[in-house]
């Protein structure tokens, strides 16, 4: 099989991978046009490669869609599974929305920036001058109920597989890894949150993301999901999605040595 990958990191352990700088993409047409995948392009590359050259690209075109930013994402959650959504709004950032949101929402709430990850723009609003300040900073208000929540899990997928599940917590409002949350290994992961994400993926063709899921009375919440997790969470995470990465693409489970080609 021939591949093509646009991010050599991502996609260390696959063998006989080609990297090509994305900008270098129009020199190297006839070899996009003859691989069989193309690897982890940036987003401004997608429409290209996929609607114009008709190419196959790993992660999906879905995961890159409706992950870019939480507005597509979350409007596309709360029709494909609405009962597992926190209450959100999403607004213009207007004087009226503002005071509209003020006087509907009780203190606290979640505010978050639309595109932003690593728990970066998600901001606990304990009043009114914290969130006129946020608005004023954005275009978007992007309003989520505060869940009565001390840790998340972060489950990730692969291809059609989970290949990883754990809890983090934090010491703050904030559970990422990388704001200093802590992960809980010791702690068992419940099967009806893994079953949830791996059948919500497997219906939107999401093949490649970190999925972070909040449990409320036994129920999963699903807060987000980035395209591109990091994987610090676990030992052997990196590992272990390359080999998911590799069974998927290649349809192999056999181990192999990791070699790339540079153009």
């Amino acid at each position: 099989m021939r591949l093509i990958t646009f991010d050599p990191f991502r996609t260390l352990g696959l063998p006989g991978v080609r990297y090509i700088k994305p900008e270098l993409m129009t020199r190297h047409l006839d070899d996009i046009r003859a691989a069989d995948y193309l690897l982890f392009p940036g987003y401004w590359q997608l429409n290209t490669l996929h609607y114009v050259l008709r190419k196959r690209i790993f992660p999906s075109p879905v995961t890159y869609h409706l992950g870019h930013d939480k507005v597509e994402m979350t409007r596309a959650f709360q029709v494909a599974c609405p009962d597992h959504v926190p209450h959100t709004e999403i607004l213009a950032s207007t004087p009226d929305n503002v005071r509209d949101v003020l006087r509907r929402w009780p203190l606290p709430f979640v505010a978050k920036v639309v595109r932003a990850s690593q728990g970066l723009g998600v901001y606990l609003i304990e009043s009114a001058s914290q969130f006129e300040t946020y608005a004023q900073q954005n275009d978007v208000l992007y309003v989520q109920q505060r869940l009565p929540i001390e840790r998340d899990l972060r489950i990730v997928v692969v291809g059609r597989d989970i290949v990883a599940a754990y809890w983090r917590e934090g010491a703050d409002f904030h559970n990422n890894v990388s704001r200093g949350g802590v992960v809980r290994l010791e702690l068992p992961v419940p099967s009806v949150a893994t079953d949830f994400v791996l059948n919500l993926s497997r219906y939107l063709d999401i093949d490649h993301a970190g999925f972070d899921i909040a449990m409320v009375d036994g129920v999963p919440m699903l807060l987000e999901f980035n395209r591109l997790f990091g994987h610090q969470g676990i030992p052997g995470l990196a590992g272990h999605v390359a080999d998911a990465t590799r069974r998927y693409l290649l349809g192999d489970d056999s181990p192999h040595p990791g070699q790339q080609q540079r153009a």
